[in-house]
């Protein structure tokens, strides 16, 4: 595993760092091991399990509240790569109600859509055409900023990545 999930110590999500920087966060005692793989890292004088997750000592006050940004990525990330409108494999974004009718470039507007479906619904609305939204588009939790753009991600970190007691489902980068 190339990063590690980064907990504050009320197990709040703040980051992913790469190995290393966990590595030294638990020698240095400022962070503990909460989750860890099946490796061992070994020196002259000590061994440490490879971390997966880490819980800081002491709590870290966040000054801001994260939003995620609202990128093609990020959309294709939240839809798990698949087309709102059939369910195949999709490589663009959609706007549901198109921004040339006023429609908003916001999360809860933006859905992936595979090529095919996006140029059949061009600039047109979802009742001109028939079709219907299976999910309703929403803004993903600040908890799942901390883990865009990590192509690996281990399974490990789905537990802290919850919303109000929902588990946030995070699909994995291709």
């Amino acid at each position: 595993m190339s990063g590690a999930l980064v907990l504050n110590a009320t197990y709040e999500p703040l980051c992913v760092v790469p190995l290393r920087r966990a590595v030294v966060l638990v020698l240095a005692e400022k962070a503990i091991i909460v989750e860890a793989g099946d490796q061992v890292m070994r020196s002259e004088r000590t061994s440490i399990q490879v971390p997966t997750v880490v819980r800081l000592s002491h709590y870290v006050r966040v000054p801001y509240r994260r939003e995620v940004p609202l990128t093609r990525r990020a959309v294709l990330d939240r839809d798990a790569h698949l087309c709102a409108y059939c369910g195949v494999r999709a490589d663009t974004i959609d706007h549901v109600k198109p921004r040339s009718r006023g429609g908003a470039h916001a999360w809860t507007n933006v859905v992936s859509a595979c090529a095919r479906c996006n140029h059949r619904k061009g600039d047109r609305l979802l009742t001109e055409l028939g079709w219907h939204l299976a999910v309703t588009p929403t803004q993903p939790p600040a908890t799942v900023a901390v883990v865009m753009g990590w192509a690996k991600r281990d399974p490990a970190w789905q537990r802290y990545l919850s919303w109000n007691g929902i588990s946030v489902e995070v699909a994995p980068a291709v």
